[in-house]
């Protein structure tokens, strides 16, 4: 299914009456036979149920060449912070600890790697596919991931509690959407924004990170440290690699038509960790 584009940017704040929002007698509102065909424009934030089979793929062209690379960690990761997530049945299930280094067999997960600034050639139009968060038992899915500026967000929430989603830059407040159990609205970051972070105010352990480019030749490294840009227009790029706490690395890269080209990326334990 796909969807129509809203354009439109979420702003506000959210008061303490928001929080008695987000009480177990919130009830879920009664699940419907089948989703509306798509989101049509309003004034306000749409709210339809999302499928849960949405792709919501980015659009890089075919043509050109691949960089793939693995991400590495040297050393012993910081311990993960347990999590607390208070009494709200809705957040059962969730994970109990904090994954904001994660670490297996050596390979670092969610390092969002992007070529830097403009690419020779790079579609002048954002992809018509949305770049989808969801809210799911507390936890925003996924952690890390890219968009290309002019994308809008898909806010899911796949929860049967109230949540907001704060979106924040550069210490700026770009988007404040509030949303009900079990429904989906949009949000558009402004174009300069670069890294977003985002909050949830009624369940402060909620965090996840969408880093923006002018461009859709970036990817996220998963579990095994693993990432793959392709169609990336033949040249030699710096690629950036960042991570949300342990800052940025940079490798410079040069792409041959129809060719992979190899890199890694090693991020290091702080000293004494």
């Amino acid at each position: 299914m796909k969807l129509r584009m809203l354009g439109l940017t979420v702003a506000g704040a959210v008061g303490l009456s928001a929080l008695s929002a987000c009480k177990k007698d919130e009830a879920p509102p009664a699940a419907t036979a089948a989703a509306p065909a798509a989101i049509k424009a309003a004034p306000l934030p749409a709210d339809t149920p999302l499928p849960k089979d949405e792709a919501p793929a980015q659009e890089a062209p075919k043509s050109g060449g691949t960089i793939h690379g693995i991400v590495a960690f040297k050393g012993t990761p910081p311990a993960a912070a347990p999590i607390t997530p208070g009494s709200d049945p809705n957040c059962d299930g969730m994970d109990l600890v904090d994954q904001s280094v994660h670490v297996q067999g050596g390979k670092l997960a969610n390092v969002l790697v992007r070529v830097q600034g403009n690419v020779p050639g790079q579609p002048t139009t954002p992809p018509s596919s949305m770049v989808v968060v969801d809210q799911n038992r507390c936890t925003y899915q996924p952690r890390v991931q890219g968009a290309v500026a002019g994308q809008p967000l898909v806010l899911m929430n796949s929860d049967g509690t109230l949540h907001n989603v704060r979106g924040m830059s550069a210490g700026k407040q770009l988007f404040n959407v509030m949303q009900p159990p079990l429904k989906t609205k949009e949000a558009m970051p402004p174009q300069e924004a670069d890294v977003i972070r985002l909050k949830c105010d009624i369940h402060p352990w909620m965090t996840a990170w969408v880093v923006m480019s002018p461009h859709p030749y970036f990817a996220t490294s998963g579990e095994d440290g693993a990432f793959t840009i392709e169609g990336v227009p033949p040249g030699t790029y710096t690629l950036e690699a960042w991570h949300e706490t342990l800052g940025t690395k940079t490798a410079q890269v040069t792409v041959t038509e129809g060719q992979q080209a190899q890199t890694s990326f090693e991020f290091i334990a702080a000293k004494g960790k």
